[in-house]
């Protein structure tokens, strides 16, 4: 058993190639071989968010505090709230970040196939994110 301390393993800048906006990345874990899990908490202040990407083997996002929006290629946008779960299935194109108002945490998961975890693509650019997830009818 490995025990990881909090506190023990430092907090990262998310890389502006893969992030618009102040993004946090915390590792939490990245088990040995032959487990090919890893996975992190990350955090996204207003406006923040990922750039297109698609995993090989999936991802599965647990949204731990905040508000924040997810968009699969050729769909609304969504907002994700804390305590949602989502599964993106593999090689799905797909982005998720804060709104433009509230920061959102979650824990991303995703295994990798021959070493590769995430496939990186274009930016979500300002008018695709601004677009926002439809009007909802009061409740």
């Amino acid at each position: 058993m490995q025990l990881k301390r909090v506190g023990s393993q430092p907090s990262m800048k998310g890389p502006e190639e893969y992030f618009t906006g102040t993004v946090r990345v915390d590792p939490l874990n990245n088990a040995p071989a032959p487990s090919r899990v890893s996975c992190a908490s990350v955090t996204f202040e207003p406006g923040a968010r990922s750039a297109w990407h698609t995993h090989p083997l999936g991802q599965t996002l647990i949204v731990t505090s905040g508000c924040g929006w997810t968009q699969c290629e050729g769909e609304d946008i969504v907002e994700i709230r804390a305590g949602d779960v989502i599964w993106c299935p593999p090689g799905h194109k797909h982005w998720h970040g804060a709104t433009p108002t509230t920061s959102m945490t979650h824990i991303a998961i995703q295994e990798a196939l021959d070493g590769v975890n995430v496939v990186w693509m274009e930016k979500v650019s300002d008018e695709q994110y601004l677009a926002g997830p439809p009007q909802q009818p009061p409740r």
